[in-house]
């Protein structure tokens, strides 16, 4: 029998690595992605002050149609990106969780730049 490799833990373990190196500032915080099989979750994190200062998901009611795919990635970070402007947060460093820079994390990238966020 074939055993499967756990992807999830590979990712877990990608993301680890990459949270050593990068790290939210109160001047440029994290822009960090969650991406479930049925939606996708973005929040801009102060890691110095453990503090949340954004979110936005396609569970949220400003956001609409179904929570898996590209077009509602987009506007998840377009969302994300108002309400980090509203805080007056510009800069911010990505953090793709541990996933491909492909398919919804891009498209809630690209949205979040078109929204004026910088990274």
């Amino acid at each position: 029998m074939v055993s499967r490799p756990n992807t999830n833990k590979q990712r877990q373990k990608r993301h680890k690595r990459v949270r050593a190196v990068i790290s939210g500032t109160a001047q440029r915080p994290r822009l960090n992605v969650f991406r479930s099989l049925h939606h996708i979750y973005a929040q801009i994190i102060d890691d110095t002050a453990h503090r949340t200062l954004a979110a936005a998901s396609s569970q949220d009611k400003a956001v609409e149609g179904p929570g898996s795919n590209k077009a509602t990635a987009r506007e998840v970070g377009k969302l994300l990106a108002a309400r980090a402007k509203e805080k007056e947060i510009t800069e911010v460093v990505f953090d793709r969780g541990g996933y491909l820079y492909h398919g919804r994390v891009k498209e809630l990238a690209d949205g979040a730049r078109e929204g004026g966020l910088k990274f």
